[in-house]
C-alpha cells in the first residue's frame, strides 16, 4: 500500500486521502481484483487516524464499487467494468 501523509489543509477531507491511495492502488494494480485491502486498523497505523474516519475510507471504497466486505473475512478488490465508450450498436 503507497500511503501517503494526510494533508489536513486540504479541501479534500482525511477519509476522501485515504479512498484516493487504496483507489490508486487499485488502478495502478497494487491491489488485485480480489486482494484483500488493509484493515480498519493497519489503516489506522499507516495514516495515523481515528478508527472512524478509517471505517469511513472503506465505506466510501465501498460506495464507489471498488471494494466489497465479506463479514468475518474483510474487505477485498471487486472488479469493476472496464471505463470507457460502450458499442451499443
Amino acid at each position: 500500500m503507497t500511503a501517503s501523509v494526510i494533508d489536513y489543509d486540504s479541501p479534500e477531507p482525511p477519509y476522501r486521502q485515504i479512498a484516493a491511495d487504496v483507489i490508486r492502488d487499485i488502478e495502478n494494480g497494487t491491489l488485485p481484483v480480489g486482494r484483500r485491502v488493509p484493515s480498519e486498523a493497519a489503516l489506522m497505523q499507516v495514516y495515523g487516524v481515528a478508527r472512524n474516519t478509517a471505517r469511513h475510507a472503506v465505506s466510501y471504497l465501498r460506495d464507489q464499487g471498488y471494494v466489497f466486505t465479506k463479514p468475518q473475512r474483510g474487505t477485498y478488490v471487486a472488479e469493476r467494468a472496464p471505463a470507457g465508450p460502450t458499442d451499443d450498436a
